[in-house]
């Protein structure tokens, strides 16, 4: 795998060059905030614009070749678009860049989205063709998912996989007695919980979501997380981003295009939201990046030496 950094413009104009795209090197523009791969923005010279990643560390090699088991399954089964991987190596992924712009997209700097659509006033049209889109996956059949090479995790795995998951964290980090508590309850209440699983997408933060100048979403971007799992996994940041009303209306949508729901889908997915912290303490320990180990003691609300931080 090439070292490659934010101001190496001529590794990825080689690399591009040996699978047969020719760059212009005055349209290249890099993007930083990835965690995985640093991506960059470039036009070939027929002026297609391009998308290529590379990746940061070997471990995202693996990930990556999963990633393309979903993009082949979900691309002639979604009503929006998903990217077309024309080159996958170890060293660089590349492929034409999709239409349409990122809901939003985060800032490196602080870490929190700059906005396309109006977060307070988001469009109805969105609203309805997120839930359409949702739907169109998470209905995909699960024989044909576990075919393609798909993660499959059964509902009482997946309150397994929580609860073991939980127990790592606070080992590793600590966590508020009121937090923990809060977990606890909800793993142990089945009402809460789904009793199927669906494909799903794992990730939808609005920088994965591609929409139009209407708010209409045209695609989806990365596809890592993806597997058939539990249907909530795909509203979760939904409702941290938008709240209550508007996860009710989406929960609504959802159902009429014909996605199945349960009688405590909406409060399952408000715990579940309430249970992020754990992803982000369970990617600091896996990266061991310090950031995200401080950003996951906040979440958790405990100090460096794992005592519960006392709220005023």
């Amino acid at each position: 795998m090439s070292e490659i950094n934010g101001n190496d413009s001529n590794v990825i104009i080689s690399l591009a060059l040996s699978h047969g795209i020719t760059l212009d090197p005055s349209s290249i523009t890099f993007n930083d905030s990835g965690l995985d791969f640093l991506a960059m923005l470039a036009k070939s010279n027929d002026g297609v614009p391009w998308i290529f990643r590379i990746p940061r560390r070997p471990d995202v090699i693996e990930s990556a070749t999963y990633e393309k088991k979903v993009l082949d399954l979900v691309s002639s089964t979604l009503p929006v678009s998903v990217p077309n991987w024309e080159v996958h190596t170890s060293e660089m992924i590349a492929y034409p860049m999709l239409e349409g712009t990122p809901a939003a997209t985060v800032n490196p700097t602080t870490r929190n989205f700059d906005w396309y659509l109006d977060p307070a006033s988001i469009p109805e049209i969105f609203v309805h063709s997120l839930a359409e889109t949702i739907v169109a996956l998470h209905t995909i059949n699960h024989d044909i998912a576990l075919n393609a090479g798909i993660r499959l995790k059964q509902p009482f795995e997946l309150r397994q996989q929580f609860s073991e998951t939980m127990d790592e964290i606070k080992a590793a980090f600590g966590v508020s007695e009121s937090l923990w508590r809060r977990w606890q309850l909800w793993l142990a209440d089945h009402s809460y919980w789904p009793d199927h699983s669906v494909l799903v997408h794992g990730d939808l933060h609005p920088g994965h979501i591609l929409v139009d100048s209407y708010g209409r979403v045209t695609g989806l971007l990365d596809w890592t997380e993806a597997e058939v799992a539990d249907p909530a996994t795909d509203f979760a940041i939904y409702y941290a981003l938008f709240g209550e009303t508007a996860l009710s209306e989406l929960i609504n949508r959802y159902e009429k295009f014909g996605g199945r729901v349960w009688p405590r889908m909406y409060d399952h997915i408000v715990e579940l939201a309430s249970a992020y912290p754990v992803k982000i303490a369970s990617f600091a320990l896996k990266s061991g990046i310090e950031e995200y180990k401080i950003m996951a003691r906040t979440l958790l609300g405990v100090n460096e030496h794992g005592e519960e931080i006392p709220t005023k």
